[in-house]
């Protein structure tokens, strides 16, 4: 799968300020409440065709798939039904054509004399469209659901895999009657009856493409519908007041807004990679397509929901946008099939004949070039007799190996993304993530102590940095986290157990709770060293605690995925001054910060770990063939894989903007949030495709894959509380991506 090509970026974008602010200016002042009358339409359509947009799709140099969403989702968000979705597809399957009429309509939808509606008849997977017969160039038949066929002069019709007919809208025997659909004008039943009737060659664009582009164009366009509508509602959520506050600050609310932006911000995401695929010659980006109309299929719908109950009653007023908005987004995504369409065709390609797993992405040359060497080095150092009595290990004994951690130490890629003046490699985001994928496909134990790393390349003294980053780096030593207490678990600043300066010591009292890696050779824990600090957070410093101090008292518990954690009780513990991380109060800074700078890539390695076990579910089933055609195996097997690929997409902005610097809080949250949620999603599915026997845990006779699948999501759970509970993301999504108060 093809690198993207940023270079299209400023174009894009030029293109979306530009139409956004003619948009504004030449159609909201019509106002919303009333449909747009044919005059309307072909009015606007003139002023666009004036701006360029009707020669998109027409050549490499008009702008290609890219631009076109661009013009849909403006469209979508100004509630305009200006016919650009005919008029791109009249240009994507006429371009180049040696038929004459088709010259000549593409002439006139580019001067602006002619206008196309459009129609995939037959071919629509949806049966109620209807269809038209061709005989001795004359057409007979219904369309349904025909777009502004009343402002057009032609129509374009789907025939069969192979052509189009062409109609002049204007000719005897044809017939446009307006259709009221979702409350709404716009659409037409088109009869014809005897209609002359031109016949066109589809040679340059196979037809079921062109079904494809027409429909990711709508997806766009109801994109922008909702968008326009979230930030409405965002909007009136800093203005509506109930009992004597912002609506805004109800964490009811504040949840649904970063629900919606994760939806959405998803769909932004692959539309556009979807788009710069295809203008990029990937083949690719069909899997990208269906994968956006599978996913948006259900969550545009209910962003638009969500909306609606955000303004309550205000939002059912007509003169109020929002219908508008709502009703663009349900016509068009149930459109030419709508989810069901899409996902059918994905399950085709991931079941049938074997299947083909999911696509990989291109990661740069040098992150390309850094998977190959981790993936021969694996095959070299982790596999065999050693990897084989590894897996044979109890899931807990799996969970860290420290000959591996050493052996890998050897290479440097435990400090893959550290700065090279700390002893890394300086390795970008995308190499990265070259690594972790790399490393999950292997179902390699855990290496590192990135957070703690991080904490102390930030924060740490030099002497510091000189003492513990190299025994991370060479993989000799693990740092645990003690930071959760029984009062204190995601509102940390209530934590209780102290620290008091005695001469040159730290005396630490207290109780940790939830440690996962205790039996790491450090802690990394939180401790208050002003119990009177207000706010709390303000008396908080940070220490490394040796396991090994005099005082310590470690209880370990069973986890519910077959791990451990453990209860930690500090009594009396003395640890040099020279311990502290950071300044003395200043540790909630360390510790955010030390966070903040992981949960970039945190959502990454999680659905890292999702696309692993999908393509080990999706062996299974592929090769079972009672599985592969089950219509309902089918359908969550395709969900699955959109749902992936959203969340790969989130993972890879992260990593582009980590690029720039640290990847916002809210953007690692929404990335997190949204993969820790989907492994739980996956974890259920596995038990309903594959039944009682993947209920069976490791080691037991008939279990599947080793209880992979129901320890896949006993573990899942972790992944949604740990790092700050998904709940807590929420709000602060929220709170930083809308300035929402706390």
């Amino acid at each position: 799968m093809a690198a993207p090509d940023p270079s299209g970026d400023d174009i894009a974008g030029m293109l979306r300020d530009s139409l956004r602010g003619f948009l504004d200016e030449h159609w909201r002042t019509r106002g919303m409440a009333a449909a747009a009358s044919p005059d309307e339409i072909s009015a606007i359509w003139r002023k666009l065709v004036r701006q360029g947009v009707a020669t998109l799709g027409s050549g490499n140099d008009e702008g290609g798939l890219r631009e076109i969403l661009v013009v849909m989702e403006e469209l979508g968000r100004a509630a305009c039904p200006a016919p650009m979705w005919s008029a791109a597809l009249a240009n994507l399957a006429l371009t180049g054509s040696r038929a004459e009429a088709a010259r000549d309509l593409l002439a006139g939808l580019h001067a602006g004399t002619a206008v196309a509606a459009f129609s995939f008849g037959g071919l629509d997977p949806d049966a109620g469209t209807g269809a038209i017969e061709v005989t001795d160039r004359k057409g007979a038949g219904v369309l349904r659901f025909v777009e502004a066929a009343a402002s057009a002069t032609h129509l374009l019709v789907a025939v069969d895999k192979s052509s189009l007919a062409l109609v002049n809208l204007a000719a005897p025997g044809v017939e446009p009657v307006a259709t009221r659909a979702m409350g709404t004008w716009g659409l037409y039943e088109v009869r014809l009856n005897a209609a002359p009737v031109t016949r066109i060659p589809a040679e340059l664009v196979a037809v079921e493409d062109l079904r494809l582009k027409g429909k990711v164009a709508l997806v766009a366009r109801a994109y922008g519908a909702a968008r326009r509508a979230f930030e409405l509602a965002v909007d009136y959520a800093k203005e509506r007041h109930q009992f004597g506050q912002p609506i805004g600050k109800f964490q009811a609310i504040q949840h649904k807004l970063a629900n919606g932006l994760i939806a959405l911000e998803g769909i932004r995401l692959i539309l556009d990679h979807t788009a710069r695929l295809h203008d990029g010659g990937d083949a690719a980006w069909r899997h990208f397509a269906d994968c956006a109309s599978a996913f948006a299929g259900d969550a545009l719908r209910r962003v638009s929901l969500e909306t609606q109950h955000t303004f309550g009653a205000i939002g059912y007023a007509e003169e109020h946008e929002a219908p508008q908005h709502f009703k663009r987004v349900h016509l068009d995504t149930i459109a030419l099939g709508g989810a069901a369409d899409a996902k059918h065709r994905l399950a085709a390609r991931l079941l049938d004949d074997g299947g083909a797993g999911l696509p990989q992405y291109d990661l740069g040359s040098a992150g390309n070039a850094l998977r190959e060497q981790v993936r021969s080095w694996l095959d070299q150092n982790w596999s065999g007799e050693r990897k084989a009595e590894f897996d044979q290990r109890p899931f807990a004994k799996r969970e860290f190996d420290a000959g591996f951690a050493r052996d890998i130490g050897e290479t440097g890629w435990i400090g893959l993304g550290w700065p090279e003046q700390f002893g890394g490699e300086g390795r970008s985001a995308l190499e990265q993530i070259g690594f972790m994928e790399t490393m999950e496909r292997a179902e390699a134990p855990r290496i590192g102590a990135a957070i703690q790393a991080n904490a102390l390349m930030m924060f740490g003294t030099p002497e510091q940095q000189q003492k513990y980053l190299p025994e991370i780096l060479r993989g000799e030593a693990m740092h645990g986290m003690g930071y959760s207490e029984p009062q204190a678990g995601s509102d940390l600043a209530a934590l209780r157990t102290s620290a008091i300066r005695d001469g040159d010591h730290w005396v630490i009292n207290g109780q940790k709770i939830w440690t996962t890696t205790w039996w790491g050779k450090y802690m990394f824990l939180a401790a208050r060293t002003d119990k009177d600090a207000k706010p709390p957070h303000a008396g908080i410093s940070m220490f490394i605690v040796p396991m090994d101090a005099p005082g310590i008292a470690i209880r370990p518990s069973s986890t519910m995925y077959d791990g451990t954690f453990a209860n930690i009780f500090y009594d009396n513990v003395r640890i040099p001054a020279e311990n502290l991380v950071g300044e003395v109060n200043g540790g909630w800074k360390v510790l955010t910060g030390a966070l903040a700078f992981e949960r970039g890539l945190v959502g990454g390695g999680i659905v890292l770990k999702v696309a692993h076990a999908f393509e080990q579910l999706r062996l299974r089933v592929a090769s079972d063939r009672s599985l592969a055609q089950d219509p309902l195996v089918r359908d969550k097997m395709a969900t699955l894989a959109s749902e992936i690929e959203i969340g790969r997409q989130l993972m890879m902005h992260c990593a582009g903007l980590a690029a720039d610097g640290v990847t916002p809080p809210e953007y690692g949250a929404i990335s997190k949030v949204f993969s820790g949620e989907l492994m739980e999603r996956f974890g259920e599915a596995a038990l309903d495709i594959l039944g009682m026997r993947a209920a069976l845990s490791e080691q037991m006779p008939g279990a599947i894959d080793n209880g992979r699948f129901e320890q896949n999501l006993r573990h899942s759970l972790m992944w949604v509380i740990s790092i700050g509970t998904n709940e807590i993301q929420r709000s602060l999504i929220a709170q930083r991506a809308f300035g929402l108060p706390r």
